[in-house]
């Protein structure tokens, strides 16, 4: 096929656009809808459709995809409850500025409206959750809708667009030629910062005794950790990422004092307190970060980078808004700025808070510890792995313990918490990149909730370390009933209910493994690893009582951190 004007059927022409947009994979689940669709598929050469067993499972794992490789993740799915089962896919990457297309079929045209059989009003259930969202009412439009939609969700502020595919408009015919450039009115997404704003920050950071780099998850979509690295070598300052930023800057760097907010380092949230000047850098202020708002870095000049200019003072009022990408303005202020030497007053502080409070467990006796585990995760692979996490109290430990040295290499669902979200969303991952590990780290409540996207990792032979952190119950929420709920453990104890871990993986044909003892992790650890030809799986029975600390409370201030244990009779549930 070429670019020349030709007749072409709804059909041909999507999977024309697409080829010219670089789609390599596609996500997704036939239906009646789109049976035109995956007629054609059958004879493509230039794109892998991988079929998922949920249609949750495909948004997640284009989402795991997405992340991992920058491009776009690309869905398929038929209408109704196909389009509906995406939905939960689409607000977690909505909510993690996460670039996806998801195409949904549709009920003819003429029956819209008419409860036909299996129609929904996905255009309508999803406008608050996409970015932009399309219905196609005409073949006419298609081409230049798919390369709007690709446009949209890549460019700016990245996120998801869904495009719905009536039955009739896949069917019909007309003359196609795909638009080479895009304009869409009032969408113009600014690049370059304000040279002005950016002097200004320049006299501020070099003033500055006590800096601090706040940055989030708009670094590694910018691809700009290597100018923030610079950056913040160059002027020394201290490094804080939010549970999306991690990999933005190097975890082993001595300029990195970890994770802020509720479940952030204690002396990470000390120093956002203290610090003179707050340098944040593709984040925006997310209520898990800032605790009480009015007090969250008080003290400090707040500068804020971000592409996004709806997100400047939308939850902190800020001093110097800078609107723009990430990569662009940091270049611009490494340009601008000399070496900084050290400020040692700053830097003594911050080790005395290390020093005083630093993250610690109890170490590995006869309980394994889930912190212990992710440790010896991180060392096995040298923080190179690609780490995919679920949602709960797990989560908090691989952004506490893994020590993440590339970009795009830490992947969980951060916005809405997602539980159910690592299986597929690992499997994305494990399609994105093919010369490191990936490893799923799940508690066992969120393994089951997507449990189903086993058989594709099994079907694709991809070399996925399942890892279940299983303490019986659910963590998180338990924990909460336990310091803020009178103790009262309401309906999440799983231990009666929960499967037979390593017997299910075995009937799913994954060599699945299981321990409770902290002696046999090392040993499992390097079996698995050396397995690179087809998914593990492994049951890790670790201790019930362990709570995630430090700990902010919910809308507390983030330096009146709960760092231990309020009643320790409750060390033996």
């Amino acid at each position: 096929m070429n670019n020349k004007k030709q007749m072409m059927t709804g059909a041909d022409i999507f999977f024309e656009s697409l080829r010219l947009e670089g789609v390599e994979k596609i996500f997704g689940y036939p239906g009646g809808a789109t049976i035109k669709l995956y007629e054609k598929l059958y004879d493509i050469d230039f794109l892998e459709h991988i079929l998922t067993r949920h249609e949750q499972g495909a948004t997640h794992a284009a989402e795991g995809y997405a992340r991992v490789t920058g491009k776009p993740g690309v869905v398929l799915v038929t209408s109704g409850p196909g389009a509906t089962n995406t939905v939960t896919g689409i607000a977690d990457a909505y909510m993690d500025s996460i670039p996806l297309v998801v195409f949904t079929g549709q009920v003819p045209s003429k029956l819209i409206g008419n409860d036909a059989f299996q129609e929904a009003d996905i255009v309508g259930i999803t406008r608050p959750i996409t970015k932009h969202n399309f219905l196609v009412r005409d073949v006419k439009d298609l081409a230049s809708v798919i390369r709007k939609a690709f446009f949209i969700a890549s460019t700016g502020r990245p996120g998801p667009v869904l495009v719905d595919l009536p039955k009739d408009v896949i069917a019909a015919q007309c003359e196609y030629e795909y638009p080479e450039s895009i304009e869409i009115r009032g969408y113009k997404p600014t690049l370059n910062g304000n040279i002005n704003q950016i002097k200004k920050a320049v006299e501020v950071i070099k003033k500055a005794k006590r800096p601090l780099l706040y940055v989030g998850g708009g670094v590694l979509m910018s691809n700009a950790s290597k100018e923030l690295t610079e950056f913040a070598r160059k002027n020394n300052i201290p490094v804080t990422n939010t549970l999306l930023g991690l990999g933005s800057f190097p975890g082993i760097d001595p300029l990195f004092i970890g994770m802020l907010g509720m479940h952030g380092t204690y002396y990470a949230n000390q120093a956002v307190n203290n610090c003179d000047v707050l340098i944040a850098v593709g984040a925006r202020f997310d209520d898990r970060v800032t605790g009480n708002t009015e007090t969250f870095a008080s003290n400090a000049y707040k500068i804020h980078i971000d592409i996004d200019p709806t997100a400047i003072d939308k939850n902190v009022i800020v001093d110097l808004p800078i609107v723009g990408d990430a990569k662009i303005i940091l270049t611009e202020l490494l340009a601008e700025l000399s070496d900084k030497p050290r400020e040692d007053e700053w830097w003594d502080q911050i080790d005395k808070w290390k020093t005083a409070c630093p993250l610690e467990y109890v170490r590995p006796d006869n309980k394994l510890r889930t912190q212990y585990v992710i440790e010896r995760i991180s060392e096995k692979t040298k923080g190179e792995a690609i780490i995919v996490s679920d949602v709960g109290q797990h989560q908090m430990w691989v952004a506490q313990y893994y020590k993440f040295n590339n970009p795009n290499s830490h992947v969980c669902s951060g916005g809405l918490g997602t539980m159910g979200f690592s299986v597929p969303a690992s499997i994305g991952a494990a399609f994105g990149i093919k010369d490191r590990p990936i490893v799923s780290i799940n508690g066992d409540g969120g393994f089951q909730m997507n449990i189903q996207e086993l058989t594709t990792a099994v079907y694709h032979k991809l070399p996925i370390k399942f890892f279940i952190m299983n303490n019986g119950f659910l963590g998180m929420v338990r924990q909460w009933q336990e310091l803020f709920h009178e103790e009262k453990y309401s309906f999440t104890d799983l231990r009666e209910s929960n499967p037979n871990f390593t017997a299910l993986g075995e009937a799913f044909g994954i060599e699945s493994f299981s321990t409770d003892s902290p002696e046999e992790v090392d040993g499992i650890l390097d079996k698995v690893f050396a397995i690179k030809d087809r998914p593990t799986l492994v049951e890790f029975k670790v201790a019930k009582e362990d709570l995630v600390f430090p700990m902010v409370p919910s809308g507390g201030t983030i330096t009146d951190m709960i760092l231990k244990r309020l009643n320790p009779k409750r060390m033996i549930i």
